[in-house]
Order: structure tokens, then sequence, then C-alpha cells
């Protein structure tokens, strides 16, 4: 018999239930509406990749427990593209570790640096699993908002608040760019002045880099690692399900000085220990595509950004084009609408399309209450009915 004395969950989880996006997920599932809340493609990726993974199966490799930091192939290949995309260079046994996903990357790294008291800053809006991760290390978050700037139709960073953010208890930096959800990618000039605030306050920095290769138009993807005082500081996070359109398989990095690396190994060896044995094989052979496929992806998502997010304007919504990532935040306000938690729960029956809110990725939930976000990561046919759907909310 359970006892009922206390709770069972663990009252550092007791505000996080069910995440938003299995919510949205079950109601797509159960009204047939489009899913365009939680970003996953809905088509695979490249061929020659999954065939590559086909063959790590039938040849044997991975499918024993892999070396815990992860299988040489993968690791020279993220170390050779963190240096011939951006200049950075890691050695393949002392400062790369491959983790399950981006996600555990985030766990590891914030269990690993973080003690019960310390602070950490991250962006508001943020992906949900950072405020877990810092509750499960006992630190404590704080938020600091990234402001809608209607005339840039982008977020804005107000650095001055990022610095009054600091405090003597802060001590790590949790950094997102390119922004889920907002689709922001931070300028060179932004990320110059985190690095400035880091080397001066001594703060470590998490960055999570995930969308590092969906920037669009005139946008740059700047590794926080490159600029001066940051190398050693910081822990950069990557992933090759947003890249190469595998995110089943799970395969995530962690790059970072030797330090670092061995304490966040420290702590992901007890969390999945290893994971993803033949698939570390492709995503190996993945990172070495030429250019062109990124190009052609990029080039791809681009398109479908443009389609959806003009529909959406169509459709009545105030729209903020994204620099980065494949997803669109939008305001509801100018369809009368202002709560959006409630306006996603009754879109699917409205329109038969699943959003999320924003306002579920924001302590202060009233910053993000009337902002809505959709993915673009599906194909163009689908885009185009959900659009049609869509605009019947402007009749």
């Amino acid at each position: 018999m359970t006892s009922t004395a206390r709770p069972l969950l663990n009252r550092r989880l007791a505000e996080f239930g069910t995440t938003i996006f299995a919510e949205m997920s079950a109601l797509a599932a159960s009204t047939g509406a489009i899913n365009l809340g939680q970003g996953f493609p809905d088509t695979d990726g490249p061929e020659e990749i999954r065939e590559a993974a086909v063959r790590a199966l039938r040849d044997g490799r991975g499918n024993q427990y892999p070396p815990g930091p992860g299988v040489p192939e993968l690791r020279t290949a993220i170390a050779d593209h963190q240096r011939r995309r951006y200049g950075l260079a890691f050695d393949p046994d002392t400062e790369v570790l491959v983790t399950a996903g981006a996600t555990e990357a985030i766990a590891a790294s914030l269990l690993a640096l973080l003690e019960p008291g310390d602070e950490v800053i991250a962006l508001e809006p943020y992906y949900d699993s950072y405020a877990a991760c810092i509750a499960m290390a006992g630190a404590a978050r704080v938020p600091v908002t990234l402001r809608p700037d209607p005339e840039r139709a982008r977020f804005r960073l107000d650095l001055d608040e990022l610095r009054d953010a600091v405090t003597d208890r802060t001590r790590l930096l949790l950094i997102n760019t390119p922004h889920n959800p907002t689709g922001t990618v931070l300028t060179r000039a932004e990320l110059t002045a985190i690095a400035e605030l880091a080397v001066e306050r001594d703060l470590l920095v998490v960055t999570d880099e995930v969308y590092e290769h969906l920037v669009f138009d005139d946008a740059e993807h700047v590794p926080l690692a490159t600029l001066p005082g940051m190398r050693e500081r910081t822990v950069t996070i990557g992933s090759a399900g947003k890249t190469f359109s595998f995110t089943g398989w799970k395969v995530g990095w962690v790059t970072a000085a030797p330090a670092l690396v061995t304490a966040v190994r420290s702590a992901k060896q007890f969390l999945t220990y290893v994971a993803s044995g033949p698939f570390q094989y492709a995503v190996a052979e993945a990172l070495a595509l030429p250019d062109a496929h990124f190009d052609a992806f990029r080039a791809d998502l681009r398109a479908k950004r443009d389609l959806l997010a003009t529909g959406l304007t169509q459709a009545g919504f105030a729209v903020f084009r994204p620099a980065g990532t494949y997803f669109v935040t939008t305001d509801i306000r100018p369809l009368g609408e202002h709560d959006g938690l409630a306006f996603c729960r009754s879109l699917p029956e409205r329109a038969g399309v699943v959003a999320v809110p924003n306002a579920v990725f924001y302590d202060h939930r009233e910053a993000g209450a009337p902002f809505v976000r959709f993915a673009f990561c599906k194909r163009k046919g689908v885009l185009e009915e959900a659009v049609n759907r869509l605009k019947a909310l402007a009749v």
C-alpha cells in the first residue's frame, strides 16, 4: 500500500505536470486536427543517412553499449564540424561528449554545474525542460524576458535587464540562440555583451544551439564560445534532430573545455549512461554532408516559413517572422483574443489546427499570455491546408 503521509512527487517537481506538448499532441490525435504544435518534422531526413543507420545495425556497430563519451567516429565528426563551421578547435577525446539528445545534455549540464541555492538566468520564454532541470538541481531560475518589438517584428533582449539580474548568487547563464519559441537570433553585439558580462562576473554559460543551422535571411549564428574569454567557461549544446530531421534518434552533444566536459559526463553517466548506438554512426556521416545539404535544407524551411507566416497574417494574427528555428510566434490580440492557452485549447474545434501557447514557457505568465507558437517543419501541402483552415478565423 502506498503511503500518503506526504506527496509522492518530489517537491522540486511539484509545479511541473504533463508537458504542453503531450497535451496538445493528444488534442490533435483526438480531434484529427493538423498538429503545428510540437516541433517534429512529418518527413524523414536524408535517405543516405537513414541507410547509414541501417548499415550500422547490420554490421553490429552500436548494437551493444557504445563508449560512455560517444563513439569515436561521432566525437571526431562533431569536433570537425565545430572547426570547419566556426573555427573552434575541440579535442574529440577530452572536449566532446555525446548525449541522449540535447535534452539530456541540458539536464546533465545543469545537474553537474549547479548547487542548491545557486541562481540561473534564463531567457524567457524558455524551453520547458530548462525550468525542470534547474529545479532538480535545487537551484533558482531567474528569468530575463525577451520583449516584443513590433517595429522590427522580433523579440529583443534588454541587456540592462540582464545585467541587473546578476547577483552574488548567480552561477550560470542559460542562453538559447536561435531562440525557441520566439525565433529570435541573438546578434553578435548582443552576444558580445553577454560574453563581457560573463567574464566580468565570472559566470559559467550553457548555450543551447540546437537550431544553429536554421537561420534565415541576414541572420548569423554566432557560437558564444567563439567570443573573447568564453572558450573556457561555455558549455555548447548541439543536436542532430533539428538539423537532419531524425528527432527520434535522440543524438545530442556537448562541446566544452576538458574540466567542463568531465563535470557534465559525471552527471550524464548516471542518467542514460549511453544511448542511440547505431544512430551515432549515422550522425557522424550526416555531419560530414556537403554544405549544399545545409543550404537546401535551410532554403526549404525558409519557403515554408514564408508560406505559414503569410497565411497567419492573412488569417488576422500579428506575426513575428522568425530569423531562426522552425517556429512562428504570433500575437492573437488582433483576433480579439487575449488568453493563448484557452485559444489553443479551442483552436482544434474552431479551425482544425493545433498550436502551442507561449505562456507555458514564461514565469511571468501575463507577459506571454497573448502569444501562440506554430511549427512549420511540415510538408508544404500540410501547411497550405492549415493556412486555409486558419483563414476561417478571419471571417
